[in-house]
């Protein structure tokens, strides 16, 4: 059980949930035109912040989180919860959200 502290307040996802901090999309310029902000697309990979205990089964046992924090991770495209922490804007998403862990 890992907790993030963001702007004076502490976020601890519950069940198989993860705080991510999307990567920044690096901008594009394509013939000497600037793409907006707008027209970027959504970033994709990013860094777990903070993260659940796990999933309960309909046994009750629990499968621990297979991620945690620091990890660089790669989610699917439109999923999640976006929710801006003051400056900085931020994606809860499931496990299952979840695609893969980007090694280095």
């Amino acid at each position: 059980m890992t907790q993030a502290t963001l702007t004076q307040a502490i976020f601890q996802p519950l069940g198989d949930r993860a705080l991510i901090k999307p990567m920044e999309a690096a901008e594009t310029v394509r013939g000497g035109i600037i793409i907006p902000e707008t027209a970027k697309e959504k970033p994709q990979e990013g860094i777990v912040e903070a993260c659940g205990k796990g999933k309960l089964t309909e046994s009750g046992k629990l499968l621990a989180m297979t991620v945690g924090p620091g990890d660089k991770v790669l989610f699917a495209k439109y999923s999640g919860t976006e929710i801006r922490i003051g400056e900085q804007d931020y994606l809860i998403l499931t496990q299952d959200d979840i695609i893969a862990l980007v090694k280095p």
